[in-house]
Order: structure tokens, then sequence, then C-alpha cells
């Protein structure tokens, strides 16, 4: 049997007196799937991908990603594990302005000490997977919405991680910028890529995960396969 991507052991995060954030979550994810998590406001979903993140740390359990246990990493060692192993993208893109798209695509490769040669390689050839490769020397202000979330998913790609975290990817989006991003995870999870994203839109859901988790005041409310109606 495959050993999962990620693997959380009874994780509990505290941040004060009051209830947990995350309250004894055991969830495993298997490489190539395409996970969903589900919840209201202040149910744990932003706990938990910044604990897969290394961002933080569990009070309590374990959180293993691609054979690395994450809860023990150091600073350091957190910030090399995110460059190496895990793409993350944003609702608001965090691109930065003053730099191309092709720039803001290159940085986390230069970040990781990629040569420049194969950096500009990945760069071009993602850029152009994605359909934004004519944008390479334009700055994200001049772009439509859906183009700079396109731009974002090839600056989180280029250091090829084993995971991609999406948080909340269509929720400053409009429709059709939102139907863009849904067929891109589409596509990126057919072809191998292990996603998991957290999202209030059922369509997403739907249409990019063949499996969905709930997240109720910090407990596993539902696993389910396909997506919780």
């Amino acid at each position: 049997m495959t050993a999962p991507i990620i693997d959380l052991v009874n994780v509990t995060k505290r941040y004060d007196s009051g209830p947990p954030a995350l309250a004894d979550l055991s969830l495993a994810v298997a490489p190539g799937e395409s996970v969903a998590v589900l919840g209201s406001s202040g149910s744990g979903k932003s706990t938990l991908l910044n604990l897969i993140a290394g961002l933080d740390k569990p009070s309590e359990g374990t959180v293993t990603v691609a054979g690395t246990r994450v809860d023990r990493l150091s600073e350091t060692a957190s910030a090399k594990y995110r460059r190496s192993r895990i793409g993350m993208v944003f609702q608001f893109f965090n691109l930065l302005d003053d730099l191309t798209v092709i720039d803001n695509v290159l940085l986390p490769a230069q970040l990781a000490g990629l040569a420049p040669p194969e950096a500009a390689r990945r760069a071009t050839d993602l850029l152009s997977f994605l359909g934004i490769d004519r944008y390479a020397a334009t700055y994200p202000g001049r772009l439509s919405g859906g183009q700079r979330q396109r731009a974002a998913v090839a600056r989180a790609l280029i250091n090829r991680p084993s995971l991609l975290l999406a948080d909340e990817p269509t929720g400053a989006l409009d429709t059709a910028s939102s139907a863009e991003v849904r067929s891109l995870l589409t596509e990126l999870n057919r072809d191998g890529q292990t996603i998991v994203l957290v999202t209030h839109d059922l369509v997403l859901a739907e249409s990019c995960a063949a499996r969905t988790v709930e997240l109720v005041d910090g407990r596993l409310a539902r696993d389910v396969m396909g997506a919780v109606r």
C-alpha cells in the first residue's frame, strides 16, 4: 500500500485557554488525491493548512508530509521544507506588483537555489501550460483576476512541490475567472498533482475534489468521497 503524502495523527492545536482550533484530528491523504476542506469560519480550516505547511506546530499529535515530520522542524528547516515540498495558492494571489509575471514565478526558484537556466525553462514551460505565456513581461496589475491566479499557480509549482495547498483560490474571483481556476485545478490533479484546497465554494469542491472533508469546531465531522451536500 502506498504511504500517505499527508498523515496527521491525533492533532490538537490550542492558541489560548479557549476551545482548541483543532481537536484530536487524524487525517491521511494519498499521493495524487484532490481533497476539499469545507467548514464555516472558525472551524479550523486555515489552522489545518498552516500545520501541513509547517507555518504552525500542533500542541499535540504528529504531522508528517512526504515522509517529513513537519511538527519537529526548526524555523529554518520549515522554510526549506516549504520551498521544496509545498506550493501555496492564496485567495488574493500575493503577487509582487513591482515584478513582472515571469519574475514573480521565478522568485521561489531563486530562493531555492535552482540554477538560472533550469528555473527559466521551468517558468517558461509553466506559463505556456497555464496559457499565460504572452503575459510573461506584464505586471500583475494589468491582468484579470483569473490570469493573476494562474500566475500564482505557476509560482507555486515552479519548484515541483509534492503538494499544492490552495486557500480559497476562487474567493476573490468573478464567475468566469472562478471557472478558469476550477478547470486548471482539475487538470493539474488529472496530471497527478496532489491538492488540498480550503473553500466555501461547493461548485469548486464538486469540480476539483474526489474527496471532501468537513470540519466543525475543529473536529472532523465528515470525510466522504465526493462533495458534501
